[in-house]
């Protein structure tokens, strides 16, 4: 990894984008900002398609919001008041970091600003000994000049039964640390030890790809949780190091995970797989956010072998996003995952080029991805969103003769969003269609298909499906929040030696044929996922959760047909949910 990183750093202008530290995907937070972006009709701040957000921008926009003038419900207030607390170290408190959004070359704030941002720090009523949890978001906080810490535990304790599962539990520990030093320098990580078992369709995804989505070293677990047996050990750590030095170009090391899109999917860029070592470049400037990712990946996975050296591959990555109106934003998307051995494709390292030209002046021995998305927020109450991913794209088979050619590699997502549904507050709605033919993300030889620790870099069915994905939610009370969701497949999975183009892992030259090709070939299997939350939060970011779940799966061979049904809860600490939604 060290031999990509260091021609970077010479390549790289000194001057550095204004950046604070990551808000962790899956926090609702993302949802709030959803809502309140679509009801402001745009959004100035921050680049939605391109997450995570940093919490300097979240609080930003937060600001903005609440001196809009909007007319705001007592739920969207509170829903400011939780960014607020949620990031408290950029609301200028005593000698917290000034950070109100207006770009000055004073960074100092005026008592008047300095007063506005103290109204919305808040301590706690009574700290825990005087010195746990001074504010309701933190368990401890440091505030110094030219040094600010937040440290928090994070809990995840679930258990499930039902039918024929019984016996299902997701036990989570871990701690959560972010800082920064000198308003230049931020610093962030977080360690998750983990158990547990899951249902056996998770079980039969980690017997076929060898691996837990989202997982990296996976250990089968001999122990015993909650009085049961089975299940799996691992541990979740990811790293995050960011520096300031400009207003306008920053730099990212980190170990983590990215996302592309406004969907509930993505077919560009997803965090289903587990966390890679990476390092990003973001500027932005005018209406333009352009992004870089240059990450190290693994190429293959095992269980229970943690003293084996797993072979890498890298990936590079640009995306464009222009807000071209306030309420619509376009972007562009170019990826390559290539592999070389004893040696790295340094062409590939400039941040500035197509990839498509490299890649054809080396003679094409390397997995392009080509992609679009866009976003448009209307009747502050509306957003339509979409992507178009291009693996492979020949326009006479498309449009001339359309014969189902296996190259024609494309992935189509449109999706919609409807808030305040009815003139009900906080009652949402998303529908969002996805589908991708086969053979899609994978490449000649599998080594630089579109996959990381054995599992996809966007959708989780991979490829060769066609996807429906309803949400509902829904917030009565200002502590209880209601979600359910809905989706229906239709896949098309591989007998024993065969490639209908669904398993990314395989090489694309085993391809079954090179015509007539159509989503759902092979053994073709409808999927029906239903999922209930209901989430009470007894205090900041502390919830208390009650789940059902339901899937089928009906294959057109009745061996391969299976029902999974579950029902339970748990607590929930500085942690969002754990979804396998595949």
């Amino acid at each position: 990894m060290k031999h990509f990183i260091i021609p970077i750093l010479i390549l790289t202008p000194i001057l550095l984008f204004s950046q604070s530290n990551p808000l962790p995907l899956g926090s609702p937070a993302y949802h709030i900002l959803d809502r309140l972006e679509i009801k402001n009709n745009g959004n100035p701040v921050f680049h939605s398609a391109l997450k995570f957000y940093t919490r300097s921008d979240v609080v930003e926009f937060a600001y903005l919001m609440d001196s809009s003038g909007m007319d705001l419900s007592r739920l969207d207030l509170r829903d400011l008041n939780y960014l607020f607390l949620d990031n408290n170290e950029w609301l200028g408190q005593n000698e917290l970091p000034y950070y109100l959004g207006e770009k000055r070359a004073n960074k100092h704030p005026t008592q008047i600003e300095r007063s506005l941002q103290s109204a919305k720090y808040q301590k706690s009523k009574k700290p825990f000994l005087k010195l746990f949890y001074p504010t309701p978001a933190n368990l401890l906080e440091v505030n110094e000049p030219a040094f600010h810490l937040r440290v928090n535990p994070i809990v995840n304790i679930q258990v499930f039964s039902g039918g024929n599962n019984e016996g299902l539990f997701i036990s989570q520990r871990g701690s959560d640390l972010r800082g920064g030093i000198d308003d230049k320098i931020y610093f962030h990580t977080q360690i998750i030890d983990n158990q547990a078992k899951y249902p056996a369709y998770v079980e039969d995804y980690v017997d076929q790809n060898n691996a837990l989505p989202g997982v990296g070293f996976l250990k089968t677990n001999k122990n015993r949780y909650f009085g049961l047996e089975g299940g799996y050990d691992y541990l979740i750590s990811s790293g995050y190091l960011g520096f300031n030095l400009s207003e306008h170009v920053g730099l990212q090391f980190g170990y983590g995970q990215n996302f592309i899109g406004n969907g509930y999917r993505s077919l560009l860029l997803s965090n289903f797989a587990y966390n890679y070592l990476y390092l990003k470049l973001n500027w932005k400037v005018w209406k333009l956010h352009y992004q870089n990712i240059f990450a190290e990946l693994t190429l293959k996975q095992g269980i229970n072998q943690g003293s084996v050296l797993l072979p890498k591959k890298y990936m590079a990555t640009h995306h464009l996003s222009f807000q071209l109106f306030p309420s619509l934003n376009i972007g562009i998307f170019e990826s390559v995952i290539f592999s070389r051995t004893n040696q790295l494709e340094f062409r590939y390292l400039m941040p500035v080029i197509f990839y498509r030209t490299i890649e054809q002046g080396l003679g094409s021995p390397d997995n392009v991805m080509l992609g679009v998305d866009f976003k448009w927020n209307f009747l502050n109450r509306f957003q339509l969103y979409g992507q178009l991913a291009l693996d492979e794209f020949v326009f006479n088979e498309v449009i001339s003769e359309n014969r189902g050619w296996w190259g024609n590699k494309t992935g189509i997502q449109v999706g919609g969003k409807y808030i305040d549904a009815f003139g009900i507050d906080h009652l949402d709605f998303q529908a969002e269609y996805n589908t991708v033919r086969p053979y899609t993300y994978s490449h000649i030889d599998g080594v630089a298909s579109y996959t990381h620790y054995n599992q996809s870099l966007a959708h989780p069915l991979g490829a060769n499906f066609k996807e429906w994905v309803l949400i509902a939610r829904y917030q009565p009370i200002p502590k209880l929040q209601l979600e359910a969701r809905l989706i229906s497949a239709e896949v098309g999975e591989d007998a024993d030696s065969t490639n209908w183009g669904g398993n990314l892992l395989l090489p694309n030259t085993s391809r079954e044929q090179d015509y007539n090709n159509e989503i759902g070939q092979g053994i073709g299997a409808d999927l029906t996922l239903f999922g209930l939350d209901i989430s009470y939060q007894l205090a900041h970011n502390v919830f208390i959760d009650f789940q059902y779940f339901n899937r089928k799966k009906n294959s057109v061979l009745d061996i391969k047909d299976q029902s999974i049904n579950y029902i339970g809860g748990g607590i929930r600490i500085n942690i969002g949910r754990q979804r396998m939604d595949f």
